[in-house]
């Protein structure tokens, strides 16, 4: 898979020069104007800005009730987005006694398909460094997020 990014990147990149430098990629005649249009980074922010998305993601966090554990091992965590070069945005921490995981998952899958399918839509890339869950603790009888170790 990184072969056939990096294949497509040294490929747009030669388009590029070659319009830039007034030249034709080969194979292309010079009266064909190409619009050459490069990948638009991610939206900052956690969340892109799309009402859609939005609105799922805020109905995922609404399912994922943090509170009412009696043990560390009763809480989770669960990925929520989908990043243009794959893998989740972030994770969310919740009880497994007081959520139903099902619904919850279900949710946060039509979150991904949704988040993918603009992130395709508008040709959107990213950092692909994976990003792993955080580690869970449970407070008094919320689960959190533990500190990140350095």
């Amino acid at each position: 898979m990184n072969r056939i990014w990096s294949y497509v990147r040294l490929s747009a990149l030669a388009v590029l020069l070659a319009c830039a430098s007034g030249n034709s990629p080969e194979g292309m005649d010079s009266d064909t104007t190409a619009q050459v249009v490069p990948p638009q980074p991610a939206p900052r922010g956690d969340t892109p800005d799309d009402p859609n998305i939005q609105r799922l993601e805020r109905e995922a966090r609404a399912l994922a009730n943090a509170d009412g554990c009696e043990n560390s091992g009763q809480c989770r965590t669960a990925p929520v987005g989908n990043r243009p070069c794959g893998g989740p945005r972030t994770y969310l921490v919740y009880c497994s006694l007081t959520t139903d995981s099902a619904a919850l998952f279900r949710k946060l899958e039509d979150l991904s398909r949704a988040e993918g399918e603009y992130n395709r839509s508008h040709g959107l890339v990213s950092t692909c460094e994976f990003r792993m869950p955080p580690d869970v603790a449970l407070s008094g009888r919320s689960c959190q997020a533990a500190p990140q170790r350095p």
